[in-house]
């Protein structure tokens, strides 16, 4: 194999090496992002169930004419209302956490590529 070759390998093995610490940090950041979705979707979800709640309490005392039925709705409404308090608290705790996290990452590819030009450059090659 002529040395060309073997110095375009070289390269393109480089150039790939480089691309992939690229997308490992853009496959990072779309993690992040969806974490913050889920974390959307699991407010959205406790919302819909504590407002069934709330719902079902309410037409438990306004349809039926059973003390039970209105003692069960008496209960219902306040857990549907406790729900969703429960659910924004969860929500922004776990925003908090992410948030904190992602002020911790740090990108790494142009501290791989600085490395990269220090350590070739001590052998007197320049890419």
């Amino acid at each position: 194999m002529p040395d060309s070759e073997k110095e375009e390998i070289k390269k393109l093995r480089k150039k790939l090496k480089h691309q992939e610490q690229k997308n490992t940090e853009i496959r990072d950041q779309m993690a992040i992002q969806r974490t913050i979705f889920a974390s959307e979707r699991t407010l959205m979800a406790y919302l819909r169930t504590a407002i069934a709640v709330i719902a079902g309490g309410f037409a438990a005392i306004k349809l039926s004419s059973h003390i039970y039925m209105e003692v069960m709705g008496i209960l219902l409404m306040p857990i549907g209302l406790g729900m969703a308090i429960y659910s924004f608290y969860r929500y922004f705790q776990k925003q908090k956490l992410i948030k904190q996290q992602q002020a911790d990452y740090t990108h790494t590819s142009h501290q791989h590529a600085e490395l990269h030009e220090k350590e070739t450059s001590r052998y007197g090659n320049i890419d």
